[in-house]
């Protein structure tokens, strides 16, 4: 058998054109497969061999070539269809005629879902260890500035005082959101469809909850013509890696925003910014802006997998062979950003005189005043509407609210009211669970720690 043969030719007489033969290849992407699939292969020679489909000798030259083979690696340049084609010619050309026995009750079908699955398996307990150091940089950066306050935004306005670390920990809880959700993707791509075949199930009999314990899959696919043909377990994963870039996306965006001359919270390191071609005194976030742009490329890849596959019909079509690019795709795009992120953190500075004025102006202890009402038993609508006049006079007057005399305002302001407006004040009145006092970060942080070790 030649080399460059196809695994589908008997019934052609004609030549394939060209162009046409191209167009169909996929192996100059697909081969990123071949370690899985000389993997899935042995396996199932192995299976072959106990339902008594080839004999032990023939099994043990099939797996020694196999195994030659993975040794080998994959050859780029060679002229194959795909990968699936490759590893069989090769085996052929190792094997003799006994590895045309190899794909004995397989299709290409069942064949590439089983290696795309153990692919992505392997590949979602990588990038989940990449949101891990994502996490892990993220509380490195909190550590190194636990006494740091910054200005808490709404609507882009100052609102009120946090912690930055407590800003960091809201990070970490969506990564770790992420985590948990790859962790639920990986649950559902570990279905073994090995032995479903074209999409009506195999002839011979293997038996498939033993293969897929010899592959480390949980369980095995319940219908055929469905195995052949889902994909949902790609969407799910580009789902989640969507998910990813969007919380990456707005730490990104973030960063940009405390790191301009206007915020002047945030100082990027050399190592992580870019000068300008014209204008020698800037200091450009690209590493940040590409961050935030790549999100939209990672969306495409969820969008075009979803149009894809919206109208097929049972089973396998050929259009399926478009999932793999797309998946590649994310998945290099998020592993990338993660690890740009987490340089980022490990170069990113702050001012924190600046940051510590930014959070003690602008009013933003005046819920704390209303809250104060509050405990003196006014209600708080009420309350609300005096500080809120509180606040316009304020302002006509050019000063801060401790800078007042409040009790011009309320009977019942007394002079504790300037200890309750203070930042340290305003941040330890937020001792709830979740909350921004130093004491409930502290115990966030360390219960971040662990579960990051964990």
């Amino acid at each position: 058998m030649s080399e460059s043969k196809k695994l589908w030719g008997g019934r052609f007489e004609g030549k394939i054109d060209p162009g046409f033969a191209e167009f169909n290849n996929s192996f100059h992407f697909d081969r990123r497969l071949f370690e899985v699939d000389v993997t899935a292969s042995i396996a199932y020679c192995q299976a072959l061999e106990n339902a008594g489909v080839i004999t032990a000798g023939e099994g043990i030259q099939i797996r020694d070539a196999l195994e030659t083979i993975l040794k080998s690696g994959v050859h780029e340049n060679h002229p194959a269809e795909d990968v699936h084609s490759f590893v069989e010619a090769r085996l052929i050309s190792l094997a003799g005629d006994v590895g045309r026995k190899l794909h004995t009750g397989r299709s290409r079908n069942d064949q590439v879902a089983t290696d795309f699955r153990l692919w992505l398996r392997r590949s979602i307990d990588d990038l989940s260890e990449i949101v891990r150091d994502a996490q892990t940089s993220l509380l490195d950066f909190a550590g190194a500035n636990r006494e740091v306050v910054i200005p808490g935004y709404t609507h882009l306005q100052r609102a009120q005082p946090v912690l930055l670390a407590h800003w960091c920990l809201a990070y970490f809880e969506m990564l770790a959101r992420d985590r948990e959700r790859l962790g639920e993707v990986r649950r559902r791509v570990n279905v073994l469809p090995l032995g479903s075949a074209a999409l009506a199930g195999t002839s011979f009999p293997i038996n498939r909850e033993a293969l897929a314990t010899a592959l480390g899959f949980e369980d095995v696919s319940r219908n055929s013509l469905d195995a052949v043909s889902d994909r949902d377990f790609c969407v799910e994963f580009l789902n989640a890696c969507s998910l990813i870039m969007v919380h990456l996306s707005r730490l990104a965006e973030d960063i940009i925003l405390y790191a301009t001359s206007e915020f002047s919270l945030f100082q990027l390191g050399d190592a992580i910014a870019t000068g300008s071609s014209l204008m020698p005194q800037k200091k450009n976030p690209d590493s940040m802006e590409l961050v935030r742009g790549k999100a939209g490329r990672v969306f495409g890849d969820l969008m075009a997998l979803l149009v894809t596959l919206k109208g097929l019909p049972l089973a396998y079509n050929k259009d399926m062979q478009e999932d793999k690019q797309a998946v590649f795709d994310a998945l290099d795009t998020t592993s990338a950003s993660l690890r740009v992120t987490a340089t980022v953190l490990g170069n990113l500075g702050i001012d924190k005189e600046r940051a510590r004025m930014a959070s003690s102006s602008g009013y933003m202890n005046a819920t704390e005043l209303a809250d104060y009402l509050v405990r003196k038993g006014v209600p708080f609508r009420e309350a609300h509407e005096v500080v809120g006049k509180i606040v316009t006079r304020a302002i006509e007057l050019g000063k801060e609210l401790e800078q007042m005399d409040l009790s011009e305002f309320s009977a019942l302001i007394e002079a504790d009211v300037y200890e309750a407006l203070s930042l340290e004040s305003t941040l330890g009145a937020k001792a709830r669970i979740g909350g921004t006092a130093r004491t409930r970060v502290a115990e966030a942080l360390e219960a971040a720690r662990k579960a990051v070790r964990g």
